[in-house]
């Protein structure tokens, strides 16, 4: 029974990826910087509401500034670390974010609006940082288990950043949680500057040795790669919003932390299955499996608990896929472009969850609220259709490589 049980739970590429230097410590202090990262929307969403008493609608103008300064600094601030090193950027950034998060309490809300706007654009860029410390830390043929890990600690920290932050808000005040939130993003600057992660490998040619054309790296097949990253954060984000809508149409709204804590832990199993398997699978197959299970969620609204089954076919595969594309995108940039490379990737899966939210939000209004899930997932199944062919002509092109059946044969 035990060797039973060692097949089907595989742990040793977990135990090989954690062997190596430096990835241990940096996915725990991943996990830990990202908590507050991922509370700054509803905090300022309480502020906003509570403190400024404005209105929803001005709450989400500020998360669409966060969302709009967080896709176009993504980028640049990769293309920094890529030309200047990675800790010139990370004490201009947790400079920034201390000022920001220092003075918002006392910005009215017309110069909070823009000021979120310069703080997202000026963001400590760990998401991406991470995933890039990831590819130079571990050799490629080992990423898999390494952007699982990767991949569940972003799944915890969104789990515990939020309902902390929310806790805080009701038990405290808004304006403490701002402060709370800020001092959580500067110390987790402060750490990251101490801990310094590689950015390139040791085989990979330190600073900024040749100038890489984007004609060289941003081609139909990356660009496929942030399709896709995008199109499975917007049916995550529009998942999130018809979760609630569903719930309380059916008269079960107090469960809704429930509902989403099991998707969450069910996207944590999926991408614990993910890095433990032995083959690696297309981020292209993974998100339109994804999109196909979240169409019919919503047919299980009837009842809490069955919403919950519903969800955990998708929920599996969250995880996954996320951890894919970032595997994806690792492989196909340059090492001296990679921060950029992963910078874009972060602006896809930032405007993914923008637009999911929302889009389910205006379908579940002029409809019922399970369209939310058949629309977004719906809209996943298009894009995988839309960038099919740009797969099967990688797919087609990579063939010849291979030996031929007869000749492999031949020479065993």
């Amino acid at each position: 029974m035990a060797r039973e049980v060692r097949t089907v739970v595989n742990l040793k590429p977990y135990r090989e990826a954690l062997a190596l230097p430096g990835l241990r410590s940096l996915l725990l202090v991943s996990v830990l910087a990202r908590i507050p990262l991922t509370a700054t929307g509803v905090t300022l969403t309480f502020y906003v509401v509570l403190d400024l008493d404005r209105g929803y609608g001005a709450a989400g103008l500020v998360g669409a500034a966060l969302t709009v300064g967080a896709a176009v600094g993504a980028p640049l601030l990769g293309r920094l670390v890529d030309q200047r090193g990675l800790r010139p950027v990370l004490a201009l950034t947790t400079v920034a974010e201390a000022l920001f998060w220092a003075s918002a309490p006392a910005l009215s809300y017309p110069v909070l609006l823009p000021a979120a706007f310069l703080a997202a654009l000026l963001a400590l860029p760990v998401f991406s940082v991470v995933r890039q410390s990831v590819a130079a830390l571990v050799p490629a043929d080992r990423r898999r288990p390494a952007y699982a890990l990767d991949s569940m600690s972003v799944e915890l920290s969104f789990m515990v950043g939020p309902a902390l932050a929310v806790a805080l808000a009701t038990a405290i005040s808004p304006r403490i949680t701002l402060w709370a939130v800020g001092a959580g993003i500067v110390a987790s600057g402060v750490v990251f500057w101490l801990l310094n992660p590689p950015t390139r490998s040791a085989d990979e040619p330190a600073g900024p040795q040749r100038k890489v054309s984007r004609r060289e790296w941003v081609t139909p097949r990356l660009l496929a790669v942030l399709a896709v990253s995008l199109a499975a954060t917007l049916v995550l984000g529009g998942t999130d919003v018809a979760v609630v809508a569903v719930l309380r149409a059916s008269g079960e709204v107090g469960w809704t932390g429930v509902v989403l804590a099991m998707w969450a832990v069910a996207s944590l199993v999926g991408g614990f299955a993910y890095g433990a398997v032995s083959r690696s699978f297309s981020p292209l197959a993974l998100m339109a499996v994804l999109s196909l299970c979240t169409i019919p969620v919503g047919l299980g609204g009837s009842h809490w608990w069955l919403l919950c089954l519903a969800l955990v076919p998708a929920g599996a595969l969250c995880a996954p896929t996320i951890a894919a594309t970032s595997d994806a995108v690792s492989r196909l940039a340059p090492a001296e472009v990679r921060g950029e490379a992963m910078g874009l990737h972060g602006s896809a899966v930032t405007v993914g969850i923008a637009l999911g939210a929302p889009l389910a939000g205006a379908v579940i209004d002029h409809s019922r609220p399970l369209w939310g899930f058949a629309v977004t997932g719906a809209i996943g199944v298009l894009v995988a259709l839309a960038v099919l062919p740009v797969e099967l002509r990688h797919r087609r092109e990579a063939a010849p490589a291979a030996p031929a059946p007869e000749l492999a044969t031949a020479t065993t």
